[in-house]
């Protein structure tokens, strides 16, 4: 039997299509990412997250988030992370760089943003994105415009600034998924984010798809940056502390998205084993 790949391993137990969407991708669509990643110029990377849910960030996203930061801090990069108030004191626990953006801010903001860091990547990770009626929606449909700060700006910003993005998702309606939106309106009845990428990334859950994104640098750099359960569990309790929910229960639980964090090892060690 052949190995598993880093990308099969997250797609484990797939709820929402993205198994259905695989197919529409190229093969090894994480290596990919992580190639292009590893060949860019060092300098910031701004990443993105939260999705808000019931009064909270959900805690599909910044555990993701973390690992992808904490690895390209490992590798030379300058991880800067873009959110917005559901996030807040999230990604200082970890002692990382963190911009604010008021949920009603403008598109000069976001032009100002780009100005400041000046980034050579941006990555999103569960982040919503705009649908073809520019509202923001949860998987249910129902519309989250007003407590989310329109940071798919910055993506739909990066192709006349020259600047290559990456993002993860599971639902269809995350930053990313403008590359297949037809797929989705088509297979999975959805109204999907519209705004594209270079590279994306699917998986069962967005936090799986951004450690096959870590395991991938791992694998291709040789230095040690797949984020571990020993580091995901502590920060997780760490975040429902401060105020998040999973996403699927809208409960103050360690899981996310209805897994439990039995599952979330599974997958961490799956990933380990798979790059070995």
């Amino acid at each position: 039997m052949s190995k598993l790949t880093p990308e099969d391993v997250v797609l484990r137990y797939s709820k929402r299509g993205m198994n259905i969407l695989k197919k529409y991708l190229r093969d090894g669509y994480c290596r990919t990412a992580a190639e292009k990643l590893l060949h860019a110029e060092r300098g910031t990377v701004l990443l993105t997250t939260g999705f808000y849910v019931a009064g909270y960030a959900e805690t599909d996203g910044p555990l993701g988030t973390v690992a992808v930061a904490e690895a390209l801090n490992h590798l030379g990069f300058h991880s800067v992370v873009v959110t917005d108030k559901y996030c807040k004191g999230f990604f200082e626990l970890k002692q990382l760089d963190v911009e604010y953006v008021d949920i009603a801010a403008d598109e000069q903001v976001y032009e100002d943003i780009l100005d400041k860091y000046n980034p050579v990547y941006m990555i999103s990770i569960e982040r919503c994105g705009e649908n073809a009626e520019h509202e923001y929606a949860n998987m249910r449909g129902v519309s989250i415009t007003s407590e989310t700060a329109a940071i798919d700006h910055l993506f739909e910003l990066a192709p006349e600034k020259h600047i290559p993005t990456i993002g993860v998702g599971d639902g269809g309606n995350e930053i990313g998924m403008g590359n297949v939106k037809d797929i989705i309106s088509e297979k999975l009845e959805l109204n999907p984010c519209v705004v594209p990428v270079d590279d994306l990334i699917i998986a069962t859950t967005s936090n799986w798809g951004a450690y096959a994104l870590t395991a991938w640098l791992q694998k291709l750099s040789g230095e040690e940056v797949l984020f571990t359960y020993e580091e995901a569990e502590p920060y997780l309790a760490a975040t429902l502390e401060i105020g998040s929910v999973d996403g699927v229960l809208k409960e103050k639980k360690m899981g996310v998205d209805g897994f439990d964090m039995t599952v979330e090892k599974e997958i961490l060690d799956s990933l380990a084993e798979a790059i070995a």
